[in-house]
């Protein structure tokens, strides 16, 4: 079972799509298919980002993924647009009963797999049934020790909210590190790409971290709780948030580290020679 999906807000989450969008794009470059049959876009939320992977490979069958009903819904009222990929769908589904068809050549998971417990596990699975020559590329957010969600979780455990909020969070543990990454690639017979950059991001607004979070990693908690509540919990995590990450003239700088994991499925039995790059497109 993968995460709640009853709470996804769209509109939030694009609130940020030049700063949430180049992860994506700085993954998916490092991907060197170059005429794919089918791609499929794992937790593709309101699915603009996978449109541009129909439009990078015009002659797959590019399908997007999402357990949230409120972020397939957006992204199929998207499809009636003139400019849209007509190589392009989307459907509602559960990455973590997904598994692959034979014909399957790239898979991009963006900023999702957090939320799925046991997720290396899958990525094991889909390594296994892919095809050599396939590709696989991952993103997860690697902030869940930063101030924004270490905060999140103080106030959550504090006694005023302790018994409403108990299990809601479980951030300690949503990813691995970047070597369990590379570890699990190899080891599923891949040549292995694995990288992390820190984004220093500028934000500018009236609690710009807040909402930030709003859109992502508060979901959880703020659906878990009544609108009083959730209001009264919000103004005391961002009084912290206020403390930890100040204005300045410029705006808000909002560090957010990122992990890379992007494999080829090598013949079994072959391995990357070493000092090799992987080849991309």
């Amino acid at each position: 079972m993968a995460w709640d999906n009853a709470h996804w807000d769209p509109r939030q989450y694009v609130r940020f799509g030049d700063y949430r969008d180049r992860a994506f794009y700085d993954l998916t470059a490092r991907i060197g298919a170059q005429q794919p049959r089918r791609v499929v876009d794992l937790g593709c939320g309101p699915g603009n980002l996978t449109a541009a992977l129909a439009r990078r490979w015009p002659g797959a069958q590019v399908l997007g993924l999402d357990s949230s009903p409120q972020m397939i819904k957006a992204a199929q009222t998207a499809l009636d647009a003139p400019t849209a990929p007509g190589n392009l769908s989307f459907a509602l589904a559960d990455i973590a009963g997904w598994m692959p068809e034979p014909d399957t050549d790239v898979v991009v998971s963006n900023a999702a797999l957090q939320w799925v417990p046991g997720h290396e596990t899958l990525i094991a699975f889909w390594l296994r049934a892919l095809r050599p020559g396939a590709w696989l590329a991952v993103q997860v957010p690697g902030n869940f020790r930063s101030p924004s969600h270490a905060l999140m979780r103080e106030v959550a455990d504090s006694e005023r909210w302790r018994s409403l909020l108990a299990g809601v969070l479980r951030h300690d543990d949503a990813v691995g590190e970047p070597g369990d990454y590379l570890q699990l690639l190899l080891d599923g017979g891949s040549a292995a790409d694995i990288w992390e950059t820190t984004y220093h991001q500028l934000l500018t607004g009236k609690r710009p971290v807040l909402e930030w979070v709003r859109g992502t990693a508060l979901r959880p908690v703020l659906g878990s709780l009544s609108a009083v509540d959730a209001a009264e919990f919000e103004e005391t995590y961002a009084a912290l948030l206020a403390e930890a990450y100040p204005a300045t003239a410029h705006g808000t700088v909002f560090p957010f580290r990122r992990i890379f994991a992007v494999g080829q499925k090598m013949p079994e039995g072959q391995k990357m020679p070493e000092g090799q790059k992987m080849p991309v497109g």
